[in-house]
Order: C-alpha cells, then structure tokens, then sequence
C-alpha cells in the first residue's frame, strides 16, 4: 500500500474538527443563552417600572373624585390626571432613567376605576451589541386599580 492511501484511512487528526465545532457550538450556545437572561431581566425591569407608574396613575384620585356607588365608596380617576401622575412618577424614579428610549405608549384609564400604563423602550443585547447595534424595542402594559378604604 503507498503512503497516500494509508494516510487516508488514518483517523489521526479528525478530532480537531469535531473539537473546533463543537467549541463553537458551545459559544454561541453561551451567547444565544446570555442574550435571552438579559433581555427577561430588562423586560423585568421594565415591567416593575410599568407597575410603578400604573400604581401612581391609579391614585391620582382626589377626594373630590370619591363617590358612592351601591354603599361602596369608588374613586373616580381622570384620564388627564393619570398622564400627569405617570409623568411625575417617571420623572421621579432613578430606575425609569436607566431605560434607552423610554417612551410612554398609553397612560389613561379606562373604566374611571384603573389606571392602564404602557411602556417601551430598546434592549440592547449585552454580548451581541455589534452584531445587533441599534437593538429591539420592548413593551410591556400593567393595570392598576384604584381603591379607597
């Protein structure tokens, strides 16, 4: 047999391709996992922020806006006093500034009864942020009702 067929039915060397794939497999298996953590934590974030805002927004009721529906005592919210509540908040609140982009999608209520906030801004992937510079808008809505005890 001449050298170049027994090279060719050695295996000597054909587990550096395998190791070379599946370390970069593993990479971007750590990436893609990195990536999704934190956009769940900024979504979170966002989140908490977004019922913040919805809690102000659902006692910006003064006790002038309290009436008496079938013996229960209801706040009734208006829809400008809610924006103005969720502004304030949001002005206010040292995690609100650590957003990109915040912008405020809905603040109103409803129902008079609860005040509904809606929240966007960008995420940036930590790792990715080359790949993917300009990053993803986020939204999140939360609900709060007021009520008078």
């Amino acid at each position: 047999m001449n050298a170049a067929a027994e090279r060719l039915r050695s295996d000597e060397g054909s587990t550096l391709l395998l190791t070379i794939f599946y370390a970069a497999l593993a990479l971007l298996v750590v990436l893609v996992v990195v990536g999704a953590s934190s956009l769940y934590l900024e979504r979170t974030r966002l989140f908490t922020v977004a019922d913040g805002a919805a809690l102000a927004g659902a006692e910006s009721f003064s006790l002038d806006d309290v009436e008496l529906v079938e013996s229960a005592v209801v706040p009734r919210l208006d829809p400008v006093a809610v924006d103005a509540a969720v502004d304030r908040y949001l002005a206010n609140t040292p995690s609100a500034a650590e957003f990109a982009d915040l912008t405020v999608i809905e603040a109103t209520t409803t129902d008079g009864r609860s005040a509904t906030v809606t929240l966007s801004a960008s995420w940036r992937p930590a790792v990715l942020s080359l790949i993917v510079p300009n990053g993803f808008p986020i939204e999140v809505a939360s609900v709060a009702r007021s009520v008078f005890r």
